[in-house]
């Protein structure tokens, strides 16, 4: 097919003669991977963290929140950085930061020490995720994007399945510094193979040359606004529920939400109207693009949120560790792996990505909706199945939303909406993971004191258990008044247990409710079929 049937934007971005694509694509893929379960890596080893650091767990989770917050504020940048610094330079040097980081982390004495190298980590970590994902759409044709989305997608979705799995043998087995050091040696061969590989496309050479013919002008004022949204965001989704939310007596939570909400306004008007923004908004004028980010948004906060909800479950009702929690759902990542090429070749054939995106979350809400319907006596193996399908099912939307999301983006503005769809996926993350604690705290509080108000003296079930419970406990202590007692704490443990289940099932079972309704929006994106380009523009 001739050049002059692509639009100029395919022309300009179709990759140059060099090295092959695949081994570009190998070589960026494993930061990612390495950036991305560094999200959920350190969760389950907060509290032999906090233990060794001699913190409380609850000051431990500033560990996990002062990384997110920084990893969001550079996202929304990194293509103001990629065209100014060039991205094979900013690349190289958040690859080079974060493994130097990551080894400081593990070495810290104390909880400050730590946060501070988190911080670091996170900043140096979060232009991994959008460069390398521009560079697979520069280094692949249009007709392969597909198959370059699909192996971006195995990084990015494996990783934080692998994470919390991988972080308990890590600190069951060795020590919870392990979960940093491990990316030291894995950072040093990644730098090493993106030094080699990698080199800046035309494009990006151009407009970089341009901007060096200007002056200097650097959005102080945006970076601001943009620092004081996502800190007070990330702060009041991590702490919102232990501070009571909208109820906190010393309005910590009230405070946020306004600077928050004062800071976005300011920031969107801001950037709309500055020369050279640091946060780019346009690309949210564009329908299929700002389709594609409320889809990935929401298909990450579900899949957070089952996520968390799922091993807490096992944890605190089966009695498994951390590993046994993890076993149960690392299954699930074997199947994706094995889905995601058959997604890659479909779209390389040439067939419509809604359709795919529309299949992966009604795949999605089913697999919560099955985990809705377990109860307190299920085997292993019938956790792990449910969970195999929500993850196929995200498999199954996650490359086609990503090519759909760019096919009529204008490659002047890809820096910017690779890095705020990064943004947005990984803020979806953080708002499932709070919400869904909020929502179990809240529906274990409901049910329990509907359980409670049918245990009142004129209940025979009750009386027939109190009279079976207290026979046992009758031979056990040889007290009458004791047994009585213990049989009736017996019963109220009963009763808290089948309300945090209860709880965690209304959980799954409105995660299913929202893949559904977000079908909907898969009707508001224009045909996206990535097939050389050739009707690409022109509709």
């Amino acid at each position: 097919m001739s050049g002059a049937t692509l639009s100029p934007a395919l022309r300009d971005s179709r990759p140059r003669q060099g090295v092959n694509p695949w081994i570009v694509a190998a070589a960026v893929v494993v930061p990612t991977f390495m950036e991305v379960l560094d999200t959920t890596i350190a969760v389950v080893a907060l509290r032999y963290i906090a233990g060794g650091l001699s913190a409380t767990v609850d000051d431990g989770e500033w560990v996990i929140t002062s990384y997110l917050a920084a990893n969001a504020i550079i996202l929304p940048i990194t293509g103001w950085l990629i065209a100014h610094l060039g991205r094979r330079t900013y690349f190289l040097l958040s690859i080079a930061v974060f493994t130097l980081a990551s080894g400081l982390c593990g070495m810290a004495t104390g909880l400050g020490q730590l946060i501070l190298f988190r911080v670091l980590q996170g900043l140096a970590g979060g232009g991994l995720q959008p460069s390398s994902q521009g560079v697979l759409l520069d280094a692949f044709p249009v007709e392969r994007q597909g198959m370059a989305m699909t192996l971006f997608g195995l990084a990015a979705l494996i990783a934080p399945v692998v994470g919390p799995t991988l972080g308990g043998w890590i600190t069951d087995s060795y020590s919870w510094r392990w979960v940093f050091w491990i990316n030291v040696p894995v950072g040093l061969l990644a730098l090493g193979a993106c030094a080699i590989t990698l080199r800046d496309p035309d494009y990006l050479t151009a407009q970089r040359k341009e901007l060096r013919k200007r002056p200097f002008s650097f959005d102080g004022i945006g970076l601001s606004l943009l620092v004081v949204v996502i800190v007070c965001w990330e702060v009041m989704l991590s702490k919102g529920q232990e501070w009571d939310w909208l109820g906190d007596p010393f309005w910590r939570v009230q405070t946020l939400a306004v600077l928050f909400a004062a800071g976005l306004a300011g920031l969107v008007v801001w950037e709309l109207r500055h020369p050279s923004p640091v946060v780019n908004f346009r690309p949210l004028g564009e329908r299929n693009f700002i389709a594609c980010c409320i889809i990935i948004f929401c298909a990450y906060a579900v899949l957070y949120a089952a996520s968390t909800s799922l091993p807490a479950l096992l944890q605190s009702l089966f009695g498994y560790d951390a590993l046994s929690a993890g076993l149960v759902m690392s299954p699930a990542g074997f199947f994706a792996v094995l889905a995601m090429p058959l997604v890659g070749r479909m779209l390389g054939r040439g067939t419509d990505a809604r359709w795919v995106i529309a299949a992966g979350l009604l795949t999605m809400a089913a697999g919560n909706y099955w985990m809705s319907q377990m109860n307190l006596d299920i085997s292993p193996g019938q956790a792990v199945w449910p969970r195999v399908v929500l993850i196929l099912g995200l498999a199954l939307c996650f490359a086609p939303a990503n090519v759909a999301a760019y096919l009529y983006t204008p490659v002047a503005l890809r820096g910017a909406a690779v890095g705020l769809l990064s943004l947005l996926r990984n803020e979806g993350g953080s708002v499932g993971t709070s919400l869904a604690q909020t929502m179990q705290e809240r529906r274990d509080q409901f049910h329990s004191l509907r359980l409670g108000e049918s245990l009142d003296p004129f209940n025979a079930t009750a009386h027939s258990f109190l009279d079976q419970a207290s026979g046992p406990f009758l031979q056990q202590t040889g007290d009458p008044v004791a047994a009585q007692q213990l049989a009736l704490q017996a019963l109220a443990n009963l009763r808290q247990q089948q309300a945090s289940a209860l709880a965690y099932f209304d959980v799954f079972w409105v995660l299913a409710v929202v893949m559904v309704v977000l079908v909907f929006v898969v009707f508001l994106m224009k045909r996206s079929v990535a097939e050389k380009g050739a009707r690409i523009g022109s509709e």
